[in-house]
């Protein structure tokens, strides 16, 4: 059986925008998610990159803004795959489930952001394609978002919550520590 795949995702400079985005939650994420992403590395583990290009015009994460671009330890390595997606799925206009299955990968380990967002809907395509998925709850995050009615729901809730209805129905939902060892 081979290793899980680590899929990474949206992990771009843009994110890093707050007076753009808001307040977010989990500022040891972006430290997590390099770490799980040195940990693939390091025994020679397949390792798959997703950024978002956005087609709104003026948008910090649109092909030709500097938020495009990934943060350091996620700019993809030599054998390691890019997929640029314009959808929250990295699976739709991609090449992410054929290249995968190609490769007879048949279990995924997936950090990014944003947790309600790019992260959520890529974990729950995945599973409903049949891939094993392992959540990295705490490499990953999200920001506040206004509910309906207006008042404000915190990062740090909506992070919570987005990963309880992952677990068990989606994804094992684990932290950095525990996929580490083991």
């Amino acid at each position: 059986m081979s290793a899980p795949c680590l899929v990474t995702i949206d992990w771009q400079k843009a994110f890093r925008d707050l007076d753009y985005w808001g307040r977010r939650n989990n500022p040891r994420a972006l430290d997590n998610a390099a770490r799980l992403t040195g940990h693939w590395r390091a025994r020679g583990w397949p390792v798959r990159h997703v950024r978002h290009a956005s087609l709104v015009a003026g948008s910090p994460l649109a092909a030709d803004a500097p938020g495009f671009a990934f943060e350091d330890f996620a700019v993809p390595r030599e054998g390691e795959a890019e997929y640029v997606k314009h959808v929250n799925s990295a699976f739709i206009g991609t090449s992410l489930e054929d290249d995968l299955r190609a490769a007879g990968i048949g279990a995924l380990v997936i950090c990014g952001v944003t947790t309600d967002h790019c992260v959520s809907t890529t974990a729950r395509m995945a599973a409903n394609l049949g891939f094993a998925v392992t959540l990295a709850g705490d490499a990953g995050f999200t920001f506040d978002r206004a509910a309906p009615d207006g008042h404000i729901i915190e990062a740090r809730l909506v992070h919570e919550v987005n990963l309880a209805s992952l677990h068990d129905e989606f994804a094992q939902v684990r932290d950095t520590d525990a996929i580490v060892s083991g």
